[in-house]
């Protein structure tokens, strides 16, 4: 469940598992996508549950590992094959909103779409405005797309265990430990084999990477050594704080203190608890 992960010769930015520990421990949607290609959410979806068929087929349990929470989001509720926004449309909605008021636009949406009306407050101008675009583009409302995206919702019983040392300067202090341990095993080289290739750039979600995107603007010459340092750690930083906050609105989730020594005996044994 890593959007790093996927891509083919990025190992060491990704702590990516070796050899050797895949053939110990088998994992799946690694190494499945060039660097100069995408992967959405909907994709990881797709894949992701075909693993996880194999995998319950087999008489074995899935474990879904990693801290791309857009695409466990997307595993988990499902995904509304709702249109792309219209521009034209969007400036029509945005004229008669500014001449009309958004109350007078929600009652529009509780006519063509009574559940989204009632769903949605007055004031909400962004949502509302995305529900009328979506009923007026695709004749259905956007309550139905709600409903069909519920009915994809992921079949399986989910145990959710969140690791994370008791310590928040523990935290800190170990990830300024592995961009340093990253450096030391290759790094530069690993970002530099890419950024030869010649038809990689920063737009690309590959390169956006917290880490590969400091060392790109360093062999572009656009940042100095110690200040890509700096700015690959605070990346890292940030990143494990919004996966915080994402776990934290998770309801049922399971906090375990990733340094505890009987870590793997109580992850165990919530497991069972909820299969049982």
């Amino acid at each position: 469940m890593d959007s790093a992960l996927i891509y083919r010769g990025m190992d060491i930015g990704t702590a990516k598992p070796s050899v050797a520990e895949l053939a110990k421990y088998p994992h799946r949607l690694i190494d499945i996508r060039d660097p100069g290609e995408g992967y959405s959410a909907a994709e990881f979806r797709a894949d992701a549950l075909a693993a996880m068929a194999e995998i319950t087929a087999a008489g074995r349990i899935p474990v879904l590992v990693g801290g791309t929470m857009m695409y466990f989001n997307a595993l988990q509720q499902g995904l509304a094959s709702l249109p792309e926004a219209d521009p034209a449309l969007r400036a029509e909605l945005e004229a008669d909103a500014q001449r009309l008021g958004w109350a007078a636009m929600h009652e529009r949406l509780a006519q063509l779409d009574p559940a989204a009306g009632e769903r949605l407050k007055p004031t909400d101008a962004q949502r509302i405005e995305r529900a009328l675009e979506v009923v007026l583009l695709t004749g259905k409302p956007i309550s139905e797309h709600w409903a069909e995206q519920q009915d994809a919702a992921l079949p399986y019983n989910v145990t959710a265990l969140a690791l994370m040392p008791g310590d928040r300067a523990r935290l800190h202090q170990r990830i300024e430990q592995r961009f340093d341990l990253m450096l030391a095993q290759g790094f530069e080289q690993e970002v530099r084999a890419l950024f030869e290739r010649g038809d990689l750039h920063p737009g690309l979600a590959s390169i956006r990477c917290v880490g590969y995107r400091q060392m790109w603007d360093y062999l572009e010459q656009r940042l100095g050594y110690d200040e890509m340092r700096y700015r690959g750690i605070v990346a890292t930083r940030q990143l494990a704080k919004r996966q915080l906050t994402w776990l934290r609105g998770w309801d049922g989730v399971h906090w375990l203190d990733s340094e505890m020594d009987n870590l793997l005996a109580c992850a165990l044994k919530l497991v069972e608890a909820n299969i049982i």
